[in-house]
C-alpha cells in the first residue's frame, strides 16, 4: 500500500519544485528586455502611422510578434510553473482585422507585453541580483584571501568589513537561498494572473460556457433516450403489424392444411402453397424492418452508396452530389443515412416538389472535421422546425452527437436543410493494420 507522504518530505518536494519558479523570475529578466522592444516598437509604429502613415511597416509586424509572444509566454508558464492557461479565442471578427493584427487577441498581446516589460524586468533583475549575491557570499570561503582591500559590498551598497559582518551575510545569504524557491512561487502568481486575465479565457466566460454546454448535454441526453425509446416502439409497432401478423395467419393455415390433409388433399396442398407465398412476403417484411435497423448497403459500402440508394427508391427525382466523404466511423454514417432518409421522406409526402438535391460532403479544415449534409428541394416551403414529429426527431438524432441543424423554408419555397455532424474516420479493423 502507498504511505502518504510526510509534512517533511511534502515540504522538500515543494522546495525543489520552487526553483523552476526560480528559473522562471530569472528568464523574466530576458523576456522583459524583448517584451520592452516589442512595446517600443508599437509605440513608435503608432505614432509614425499617425504622422506619416509609414508605420505601419514597422506596426503591423510588431503586433504579430507580440502575438507570437504572447503564445510563448503561456507555454513558458505553463512548463515552470504548471500552472494551465486557457489561450484567449478571439470569435465573431472579421478575417481582415486578424490578417491586419488588430484583433482582441493582438491587442490584448500588446498590452500584456507593455506590463510584462515593467513587471519582467523588475523581477528579473531582483531575482537575479539577489540570487547572484547569495550565491558570491556562500562561495566567500574559497576566495576570503584574494578580497581587495576595499573589502566586500553587499549588493554593491553594504559594506562587509569585519569578519563578524561577513558571518552574519554568509548565514543571511543561506537563509535567503533556502527560502527564495518558496517565495519565487508567490512571486510567479502575479506572472499567472496577468497571464490569465491578458492572454487567458475569462473565467466567468468560461463557466458561462461550461453551463450552457452541461445544459445542451443534459438536453441531449434526454432527446436520445426519447428517441431510442421512439425507435424501440417502432420497430415493435413494424415487427407487429407486419410480420407478426403474417406469422400467425401462416401458422393458421398449417393447422388447416395439417386437419385437411387425410380427408381432403387438395385442400390441404392449396392451403400449403398460400402458407409457402405468405412466408416468402413475411420474409421480405422482416428484410424491410432489418433494413430500417441497419441498411445494409450503408455498413458495406458506406454513405455514399447509401444515399445514392435512397434517392433511386425516392419517388421524387433527387440529383446527389458527394464530395471528399469517405469512409467514417458507424455512427455518423447511420445518423446521417436516416437524417437523409427521413428528409426524402417529408420532400415526397409534404414539398409537392418536383426534384430534390442532396449534397455530401467534408469540411478537414474544420475542427473537429465535420460532415455537411444539405438537401434541397423545389417544393412549396413553409416547414417549420417545432411542429411535427419529423423535424423534431431529426434534431434530437443530431443533437445526441453535438450536431447541428438549420431549416430555411420561406412560404413559397425553396427549402433547404443544412445538417453539420462531427465526423470521425472510420475504425482500423484488424485486417487494414499491416
Amino acid at each position: 500500500m502507498p504511505t502518504a507522504p510526510t509534512p517533511a518530505r511534502s515540504l522538500l518536494r515543494q522546495w525543489l519544485r520552487g526553483w523552476r519558479h526560480v528559473t522562471f523570475l530569472v528568464l523574466n529578466l530576458l523576456t522583459g528586455l524583448v517584451a520592452l522592444a516589442l512595446i517600443v516598437c508599437i509605440i513608435v509604429g503608432a505614432v509614425l502611422l499617425v504622422a506619416a502613415g509609414a508605420g505601419v511597416l514597422l506596426l503591423w509586424p510588431a503586433l504579430w510578434l507580440a502575438w507570437l509572444f504572447a503564445k510563448a509566454e503561456i507555454g513558458r508558464l505553463e512548463a515552470f510553473t504548471g500552472r494551465r492557461i486557457t489561450p484567449h479565442v478571439s470569435t465573431g471578427q472579421p478575417r481582415w482585422v486578424t490578417t491586419l493584427g488588430v484583433s482582441s487577441a493582438h491587442r490584448r498581446a500588446a498590452a500584456y507585453s507593455g506590463l510584462h516589460a515593467l513587471w519582467g524586468l523588475l523581477t528579473g533583475g531582483l531575482v537575479s541580483a539577489l540570487l547572484a549575491n547569495c550565491l558570491a557570499l556562500l562561495a566567500l570561503p574559497l576566495y576570503a584571501g584574494r578580497i581587495p582591500e576595499v573589502g566586500v559590498h553587499l549588493l554593491g551598497v553594504v559594506p562587509l568589513h569585519s569578519t563578524a559582518a561577513w558571518v552574519g551575510a554568509w548565514v543571511v545569504a543561506l537563509v535567503v537561498l533556502l527560502l527564495l524557491p518558496l517565495a519565487a512561487r508567490q512571486v510567479t502568481q502575479v506572472d499567472t494572473q496577468l497571464v490569465r486575465s491578458l492572454l487567458g479565457q475569462d473565467p466567468e466566460e468560461e463557466i458561462a460556457q461550461l453551463s450552457e454546454r452541461v445544459e445542451t448535454l443534459t438536453t441531449s441526453r434526454t432527446e436520445t433516450v426519447d428517441s431510442v425509446e421512439s425507435e424501440r416502439r417502432r420497430i415493435e409497432r413494424d415487427l407487429h403489424d407486419g410480420p407478426q401478423q403474417r406469422l400467425v395467419a401462416i401458422a393458421m393455415d398449417l393447422g388447416m392444411a395439417r386437419e385437411r390433409l387425410a380427408h381432403d388433399p387438395e385442400g390441404a396442398r392449396g392451403l400449403l402453397d398460400k402458407a409457402h407465398l405468405a412466408s416468402k412476403e413475411a420474409i421480405v417484411e422482416m428484410r424491410h424492418v432489418a433494413r430500417g435497423i441497419t441498411p445494409p448497403i450503408l455498413a458495406d459500402r458506406g454513405l455514399d452508396a447509401a444515399v445514392s440508394a435512397l434517392a433511386a427508391r425516392s419517388a421524387v427525382p433527387v440529383t446527389v452530389e458527394v464530395r471528399g466523404v469517405d469512409r467514417l466511423d458507424p455512427t455518423t454514417e447511420a445518423i446521417g443515412y436516416y437524417c437523409v432518409s427521413e428528409l426524402l421522406t417529408n420532400v415526397a409526402k409534404h414539398s409537392q416538389a418536383r426534384q430534390a438535391t442532396v449534397r455530401l460532403d467534408l469540411h478537414r479544415h474544420l475542427s473537429p472535421p465535420a460532415l455537411l449534409i444539405e438537401v434541397e428541394d423545389d417544393g412549396v416551403g413553409g416547414a417549420d422546425p417545432r411542429g411535427g414529429t419529423g423535424l423534431v426527431g431529426l434534431r434530437q438524432r443530431v443533437t445526441s452527437v453535438d450536431g447541428t441543424l438549420a431549416v430555411r423554408s420561406p412560404a413559397g419555397g425553396p427549402t433547404t436543410v443544412v445538417i453539420q455532424l462531427p465526423a470521425r474516420p472510420a475504425p482500423t479493423t484488424p485486417k487494414e493494420i499491416r
